[in-house]
């Protein structure tokens, strides 16, 4: 990737910055990238063109109160870069400081061009190179790279999932959605109604009843929540024995092995995990509480995501009456606050409509290949991160059932190995290609969550086999990473003319 006459930084005949790589995002899978691709050839030439003002993506859109991580940090944190704190369940503050004072340590933080909201991304077949072009500033800006790198995640940052509630503008109080949580939004001494039974509305409730009059939790139908316990007695003894780098690899190993061993029991005995879990909630609450009412989903366990409550914090505040959990649905709207589909009818000053995302693949950002538009939902990805028929792309996403960077991390490895090959033998240009037999196709992910179901189109489309299956299981996709061929249905060229 690095031959003078293709990738010199500078600028081209259009007056665009050439660079081998550029990197869309600069939250966990963007940071974690450009330390990956610096790792595997430091005098790769990269630039990572973040929208907004800050590092961090997730970490820092979402500012509501009690934002933090819905699965262990230790699996989530980047693995050459120790978590030191030492909850199991991360604040958002913490992660987004953590991801800056990565990025900046590892001197990635000057190679971010901040307030670049990139808009299309075209590739010429003809120079093996894409075009980016970008608005920042109000001004027009354009960018040209070898390899381009979606670390865009999966939901649209601009617009969550609203239902359409029925006289939701006859209601006097105030509404707001958690993505966009106002900073001077004074919640205090409030009767407040969330709807939603997710991990955003698990975080979020304990963290406004401290200081509310009164907190509700409404919701459809009932989610898995489960405790997890903050204070750990086995990672500071392996802290206290191990260098701070094996540690965490250690304790990262650990926690990795644990979630993936409940993930693939639960789904093998799914009457034993609904009872244990059930068990779990039970003890947490007081005696004759109706558990099966709220805490008995309909769905088996992990068919979606577990919702994780650090030390029972959530139960705790039901215990002490401040939270009151109802599964009811929503007749309308009026003045004062919400009529229930059973006739009840809930007061409230400030209504929380935690209902969800909406998924978007690519950051929204139109894909062209020689002048045809690319719809992502009509492609097969490979090995979980290569774009059918695409070069010199790669999309990074994470799994379902497991945190986050444990497989941006794997694709950033990946792609750092592709490179490497590519730049060995000269070429300019790679991609997956199916061939000429026909194969089925299935969602990219398994979830049955509501953000997934509504939105089919949204994401790229697995196969049903070989690397053409997308899988949520992280030891099988590592143990082909460790022993995959670059050239496995991938098709490798060399460019016509020069960048």
């Amino acid at each position: 990737m690095n031959e003078p006459d293709t990738t010199s930084i500078g600028s081209g005949a259009d007056g665009a910055e050439l660079h081998d790589v550029i990197i869309i995002g600069a939250g966990l899978s963007g940071i974690d990238a450009a330390y990956r691709l610096t790792e595997s050839d430091p005098t790769t030439r990269y630039l990572v063109l973040e929208r907004r003002e800050h590092i961090g993506g997730t970490w820092d859109l979402f500012r509501y109160p009690g934002i933090r991580s819905d699965s262990d940090i230790f699996t989530l944190s980047f693995p050459f870069e120790p978590w030191r704190r030492p909850e199991a369940l991360a604040q958002g503050a913490d992660i987004r400081d953590y991801v800056t004072a990565t990025a900046a340590r590892h001197g990635i933080t000057e190679h971010i061009r901040f307030g670049h909201h990139v808009r299309s991304a075209d590739w010429d077949s003809s120079t093996d190179t894409w075009t980016i072009a970008t608005s920042a500033d109000g001004t027009e800006q354009t960018y040209r790279c070898r390899f381009v790198y979606f670390a865009t995640g999966y939901y649209d940052y601009d617009d969550p999932y609203r239902p359409r509630f029925a006289g939701l503008d006859d209601f006097a109080g105030t509404v707001v959605h958690p993505q966009h949580w106002p900073e001077d939004l004074d919640h205090s001494g409030k009767r407040i109604v969330v709807i939603g039974s997710g991990a955003t509305a698990v975080s979020l409730i304990p963290s406004l009843a401290r200081t509310a009059e009164h907190v509700t939790m409404l919701q459809r139908s009932p989610s898995y929540i489960a405790s997890m316990s903050q204070q750990q007695r086995i990672n500071p003894l392996i802290r206290k024995l191990l260098p701070a780098k094996a540690a965490h690899k250690v304790i990262r190993a650990r926690y990795a092995a644990q979630t993936a061993a409940m993930v693939h029991g639960m789904h093998r005995f799914p009457k034993v995990g609904r009872k244990l879990l059930r068990s779990g909630v039970a003890k947490e609450l007081p005696d004759n509480y109706p558990v099966d009412v709220h805490f008995n989903p309909r769905y088996d366990p992990w068919d979606q995501r577990m919702c994780m409550v650090p030390d029972g914090d959530l139960f705790a505040e039901i215990t002490t009456g401040r939270v009151e959990m109802v599964t009811d649905q929503i007749d309308r709207f009026d003045a004062g606050g919400v009529t229930l589909q059973s006739g009840r009818h809930l007061d409230a000053d400030l209504v929380v409509t935690a209902t969800g995302l909406q998924l978007l693949a690519f950051g929204g950002i139109r894909i062209r290949v020689d002048d045809a538009e690319i719809k992502p939902h009509d492609r097969f990805v490979f090995k979980s991160h290569l774009l059918e028929d695409v070069p010199n792309l790669a999309w990074s996403v994470g799994y379902t059932n497991a945190s986050w960077t444990l497989r941006a991390d794997m694709t950033a490895r990946a792609v750092a190995k592709l490179l490497r090959y590519m730049n060995s033998h000269g070429y300019t240009h790679a991609y997956p290609h199916l061939g000429s037999e026909s194969m089925g196709s299935k969602p990219l992910w398994d979830l049955k969550a509501g953000y997934v179901e509504r939105s089919p189109d949204a994401l790229p489309k697995s196969g049903t086999r070989g690397h053409w299956a997308v899988r949520h299981n992280y030891y099988r996709d590592a143990i082909d990473h460790r022993l995959d061929d670059v050239e496995d249905s991938m098709v490798f060229g060399r460019a016509p003319a020069p960048a």
